[in-house]
């Protein structure tokens, strides 16, 4: 344990060096405009595992920094629990409204493939054409590098998933030598999909942060920042970087931060009560993995040694990126930009670490559905936590107050600049919709309901939160006369897309 402890402490040190005093004196701290930059940081399947949503086992300092610095959001739940949908939904703050909004390939069809004037806007086209420069590293949409090929092919002549959003968008796929084998990518330059998936899901890799695609993402990051702060104009940077999806991989200096024998297991290691199999599946994106010792199924779950040996190897990829996130908060801080500079922590969805037999996202569970969320806006809260119920759609409009443009009243989410200003600001609708199987589902402050449109029974689910924080109890039929005093709140989420 002294050995783990020490690394902690080794680690945190060292990230945290990076706060350093000295300012450039090429930085825009000030700018014309008035408006802030925005430092936008997407994670892949990152669901709130860190020292500031409670969970003292995790070594995240950097993110913990970030909260420290202004408003970690506990309550915020995605759309759609798939990384495309989720994105293409927060992206253009709008609720899906047919079958293809909750597919992976959201943004290329409602974007990528329309002509301008035809297609869903982004906050970062909206910043853009406000004046903004705008540049995207790594995965922001869903496609890994975001221009859309197949697995298999090359970024060469490849269109932008995201035309109109960017000035400039970047990647580095270094040794794996396209965007979708870096996403997939092992220590020694092979892929997954290169491989025909005779691959573990997760690799300990004796290799530095470069040694994986998020170090170089993160380095990329870094060189444009410097060229950012010599622009006397206001930027908007987002990066998007893709651990901790699967494969579980980084390097070891990170697994060696955990004690696999004492990690704790899921607190939900059964199918909760009262409902059907059909809500949750049978971790097909994690079966893929064809080298796992083990194949979890609903019928048949991992054991609980495997069980921790997963769940050390996603911890170990959260503290990777949070690694990287450090790197960038410290050239913020070098660059003198930290006063007028926006930045955001966003992580696309939740994922089941083994809750309810599942390894995955794809259910409209909390654990798919919640996810890391934390705004640090200079001039608004610091160090505060939010507990309101908040939705990714609510970031659009947010983004539009604070840099000082107008609201755009076709949008579904509502600001969050109150909750910024005072995160227990009582005038608030605490209400998040989200959508999947065949399912829609509703999250107030006490209560989750679902109901899906499907024929297997029972098609409503109701969870109390105030007695079932992890939803293992489906109290529907017990208590039908609360569901009817929900059924009018949940029906306003209700676009449609199921009875078309």
């Amino acid at each position: 344990m002294f050995r783990i402890f020490f690394s902690v402490l080794l680690l945190s040190s060292f990230l945290l060096t990076g706060c350093r005093e000295k300012k450039s004196d090429t930085a825009t701290s000030a700018l014309p405009s008035g408006r802030p930059n925005i430092l936008f940081i997407f994670i892949d399947d990152l669901r709130p595992e860190a020292g500031c949503y409670g969970n003292s086992l995790m070594v995240t300092p950097a993110i913990d920094r970030v909260a420290a610095e202004g408003v970690c959001f506990t309550g915020q739940f995605v759309t759609v629990p798939t990384c495309g949908a989720s994105r293409y939904s927060m992206l253009t703050g709008r609720l899906p409204r047919s079958l293809a909004a909750l597919s992976n390939e959201a943004c290329h069809t409602f974007i990528a493939n329309k002509p301008e004037g035809e297609r869903s806007v982004t906050f970062f086209e909206r910043l853009r054409k406000a004046g903004y420069y705008t540049v995207g590293i790594g995965k922001i949409s869903h496609y890994a590098d975001g221009h859309v090929y197949p697995y298999d092919g090359t970024p060469e002549g490849a269109p932008l998933e995201l035309p109109g959003s960017w000035d400039e968008m970047l990647f580095n796929p270094g040794k794996w030598g396209t965007g979708w084998n870096a996403f997939f990518g092992y220590a020694d330059g092979s892929n997954r999909n290169g491989r025909n998936k005779m691959v573990k899901p997760y690799e300990r890799g004796n290799v530095d942060d470069t040694g994986y695609p998020d170090g170089l993402t993160a380095q990329l990051a870094l060189k444009k920042l410097k060229e950012l702060a010599r622009k006397k104009q206001p930027f908007a940077l987002a990066v998007g970087f893709f651990k901790p999806h699967l494969p579980f991989n980084s390097p070891a200096k990170y697994w060696d931060l955990y004690d696999e024998s004492s990690l704790p297991l899921t607190p939900s290691p059964d199918i909760p009560k009262n409902v059907n199999p059909a809500s949750l599946h049978q971790s097909p994106e994690f079966n893929q993995y064809k080298l796992g010792e083990e194949h979890p199924s609903l019928t048949h779950p991992v054991s609980d040694a495997y069980a921790r040996k997963l769940r050390h190897a996603y911890f170990a990829a959260v503290s990777y990126t949070d690694a990287q996130i450090g790197k960038l908060l410290d050239e913020l801080d070098e660059l003198g930009l930290n006063d007028n500079t926006i930045v955001i922590l966003w992580g696309d969805h939740g994922w089941h670490l083994g809750d309810d037999r599942v390894w995955g996202k794809h259910t409209i569970f909390e654990w798919a559905l919640r996810s890391l969320f934390i705004v640090r806006a200079p001039g608004y809260a610091r160090n505060a936590t939010c507990d309101k119920i908040v939705s990714s759609i609510d970031i659009y409009p947010t983004l539009l107050e604070l840099c000082k443009l107008p609201d755009d009243p076709s949008l579904d989410g509502k600001s969050l600049v109150p909750l910024l200003r005072n995160p227990q600001a009582p005038q608030w609708t605490n209400a998040a919709y989200s959508y999947y199987r065949h399912g829609i589902s509703l999250r107030t402050a006490r209560y989750r309901l679902t109901r899906y449109f499907r024929p297997e029974q029972p098609v409503i689910e109701l969870y109390d939160h105030h007695t079932d924080p992890y939803e293992n109890v489906n109290i529907a039929g017990d208590h039908p006369e609360i569901v009817n005093k929900l059924m009018p709140l949940w029906q306003k989420g209700n676009t449609g897309l199921y009875e078309k």
